[in-house]
């Protein structure tokens, strides 16, 4: 018998080994750990034969077995092999993305269990009345009777107010208490009560109706609401109905910003049943949700990116909110798109996928437009609250302070005094974008990438955000000499500064990576918003989405220009979305709201667009011109990168890269380049990129598979780090 065995690494999809000579072959989906070139890894088991390609004198046994039962299952498994295949992908790095971290390091499945205790008679009253000498021992059984899900002993302790386990110890003598392992349930967000559900209006309802009566197995549907709309509620009422017929649903979120939020209020809806999984969570923590999804014990589990490969018992329904967003595409190493995967496995599992935004995708339309997806729509906002007015303002007619207009100012200082919130977007953190020389006009920029440092204030640094060189700004320019140096442009911290000196009395917050580095910090920022203890609210891109703030009727949006002069052809649909979002937050409560666009270029058709708030002829228009163009989703990319420290090995990859494509036949497929990328040095080394582009997918997928083993046997291939991303969402 000969295992395939995926490990870690890009050099095969699997490598064959011996079963241990003491114990049975193990079977697909069980981690085995294995000698490989003289260190010991953690594999997965993916397949067994009884034949091996390799010399039978070179197979070696696994080391050991770590598992007694598959982690992964039949189906699973056959996801993570169809995902590598189409991201075109050594399987044993997907199979390692799937992975907790303590389980790619070998640690026992049940690393991160703990110990509970559980009554071993139910609420049967004649265990208590065996008690009544032992009123101690009585309250604990009690206690653990009305837990049929079994108590540790610290939440026992926090019950009685005492002790418990020499008491749980006599239960166990007498029968009357056992303990199991089990993994353990995280902390409960702090919710208010349950509260009765609000009623749906008529679009919501109907909403609800026709996703439910759809039919049965696999099918997409996009729920195309406007913000505010109330698209969670939708989601819930899914939900429930999955819930109450036994199935589990998974909700992806592209962003931990959104998580917090949304937990609090599934929490509160189902108590007990619902679990995070993301990049923010210790280690045992996220070890430990991951088996309560595989066993069935979570019904709902809301998750980032990676978490569309969560072990799921009893799956239902798959829901995909702010389905447009790009955080959802993971740009390093295995570069897929959690919402296409998660397409890709409703349809393996036979059950239907909810796709959701304010603003989707244009290939999320296109779809629905063809109907090949069912397309739910929400017009109006919830409750009655009306879509926020939009204003553009002329900044080359106004005087600005730090980056505010006397218009954006005068509408703070009214809704400020009205006792209301101000929200403003700027998506630049630090205190300045650039520190130059007064003197000679040099400035000071990264000397590892194409980009200006970022000054930032209250660590006074000078940092690259795309690489995160730092150091301190120097005491002289390095060109000139001169002492003269001064700082250009605005960031977050400069911002939040001049907004201290113009609203002395009004609470600030700022939101953004910087000032939310402590863990837990940024679900406590969100919850203090959200009472309205701060007043007026500076934040990034973590603030342009999915969060209800009512108290906020008023969005200022500092600088809306930068996606209007981009070379890459997804900017105009991102500016769209982003001011879309972002203005989204104000006014979904009682008070009205309003929104200030700030801009050098208020004719620019794609502000007037947005002027009269109709994304959807927005999107009309932007999808004509992809079309005239050749761009998704009327065409399909393959991007391949190549990095080297000089530019030329980078270049001569892709040369011969492309040249093995011409040799094999590109038929129907499009290649352009090889050219630098957008940015082309980056964290000291050059990158060079070359695209493929094709009306149809098989052609392109074709091309690459025969393409791809060559490649790898390419001298150059030795001299750069080059890699593959299929369906790319940066050009860079």
């Amino acid at each position: 018998m000969i295992l395939h065995v995926a490990l870690p690494s890009p050099v095969a999809d699997h490598f064959d080994y011996l079963p241990p000579a003491d114990a049975p072959a193990p079977p697909p989906g069980v981690r085995v750990t294995v000698d490989f070139a003289g260190r010991r890894l953690v594999g997965v088991v993916v397949g067994r034969s009884e034949h091996s390609d390799c010399p039978p004198e070179r197979l070696k046994p696994v080391l050991a077995v770590l598992d007694e039962a598959p982690l992964l299952d039949a189906a699973l498994l056959d996801l993570l092999r169809r995902a590598a295949r189409y991201y075109h992908h050594p399987l044993g790095e997907v199979l390692h993305t799937a992975l907790p971290a303590l389980l790619r390091r070998g640690a026992a499945a049940d690393s991160a269990d703990v110990d509970v205790w559980q009554a071993a008679v139910d609420d049967d009253p004649a265990g208590l009345d065996a008690l009544r000498r032992a009123p101690r021992q009585q309250e604990a059984l009690a206690a653990l009777q009305a837990h049929p899900d079994g108590l540790t002993t610290g939440q026992l302790d926090a019950l009685l107010g005492t002790t418990s386990r020499p008491l749980l110890q006599a239960l166990q003598g007498k029968g009357l208490a056992r303990r199991r392992r089990r993994p353990a349930w995280p902390p409960a967000p702090a919710v208010a009560a349950p509260a009765t559900p609000p009623a749906l209006n008529a679009e919501q309802a109907a909403a609800v109706q026709a996703f439910a009566t759809g039919g049965e197995g696999f099918r997409v549907a996009l729920l195309d609401g406007v913000t505010g709309s109330g698209k969670t509620e939708v989601y819930l009422r899914l939900i429930a109905d999955q819930l109450a017929a036994g199935r589990q649903v998974l909700v992806l979120v592209p962003e931990i910003s959104l998580t917090p939020q949304l937990l609090r209020r599934f929490a509160a809806r189902f108590p007990g049943r619902t679990i995070a999984l993301h990049s923010a969570l210790g280690e045992r923590e996220r070890l430990a949700g991951w088996r309560l999804a595989a066993s069935g014990a979570a019904g709902v589990v809301i998750g980032t990116r990676s978490a569309v490969f969560t072990p799921l018992a009893r799956p239902g329904l798959i829901v995909v909110d702010e389905e447009h967003d790009p955080a959802l595409k993971q740009q390093e190493g295995f570069r897929y798109h959690a919402r296409d995967v998660a397409l890709l496995r409703a349809q393996q599992l036979g059950i239907p996928v909810l796709l959701g935004s304010a603003t989707p995708a244009l290939e999320s339309l296109a779809h629905a437009r063809t109907d090949r997806w069912q397309w739910l729509r929400l017009t109006q906002r919830a409750g009655g609250a009306r879509p926020p007015r939009l204003h553009l303002v002329d900044l080359r007619r106004q005087a600005l302070r730090e980056g505010l207009s006397h218009t954006l100012l005068t509408r703070m200082r009214e809704h400020l005094a009205a006792g209301r919130q101000v929200l403003l977007f700027l998506n630049r953190r630090g205190y300045a974008p650039v520190m130059l020389c007064h003197a000679c006009g040099a400035t000071l920029d990264c000397p590892r990438c194409d980009a200006h440092t970022t000054y930032h204030a209250t660590r006074h640094r000078l940092r690259c955000h795309h690489c995160g060189h730092e150091r301190p700004p120097p005491a002289a320019c390095p060109a000139c000499g001169s002492e003269e140096l001064t700082v250009v442009g605005l960031g977050t911290q400069r911002l939040e500064a001049t907004l201290g000196e113009l609203f002395p009395d009004q609470p600030l917050i700022r939101i953004d990576r910087d000032s939310m580095r402590r863990k837990g910090a940024l679900g406590e920022a969100l919850a203090a918003i959200g009472r309205g203890e701060y007043r007026i609210v500076l934040g990034t891109q973590m603030l342009a989405k999915g969060h209800d703030f009512p108290g906020i009727t008023l969005v200022g949006m500092i600088d809306v220009d930068q996606g209007l002069f981009s070379t890459d052809f997804r900017a105009p649909e991102r500016l769209v979305q982003q001011v879309m979002q972002v203005s989204g937050r104000a006014g979904r409560g009682d008070q009205p709201g309003e929104v200030v666009l700030q801009t050098h270029r208020p004719d620019h058709p794609l502000l007037q667009g947005l002027l009269r708030r109709d994304y959807g002829a927005l999107a009309e228009q932007l999808l004509a011109e992809r079309e005239c163009a050749g761009w998704p989703p009327h065409a399909h990319l393959i991007l391949v990168r190549a990095s080297a420290h000089r530019r030329e090995p980078a270049l001569a990859f892709l040369d011969a890269f492309a040249e093995l494509c011409r040799a094999q036949g590109a038929d129907g497929v499009e290649l352009l380049g090889p050219t630098p990328a957008p940015m082309e040095r980056k964290a000291g080394r050059y990158r060079q990129i070359l695209l493929l582009r094709a009306a149809a997918r098989g052609p392109l997928h074709g091309l690459l598979t025969r393409v791809l083993p060559a490649a790898r046997r390419l001298p150059a291939a030795r001299r750069v780090r080059w890699s593959v991303d299929v369906d790319p969402l940066e050009l860079g």
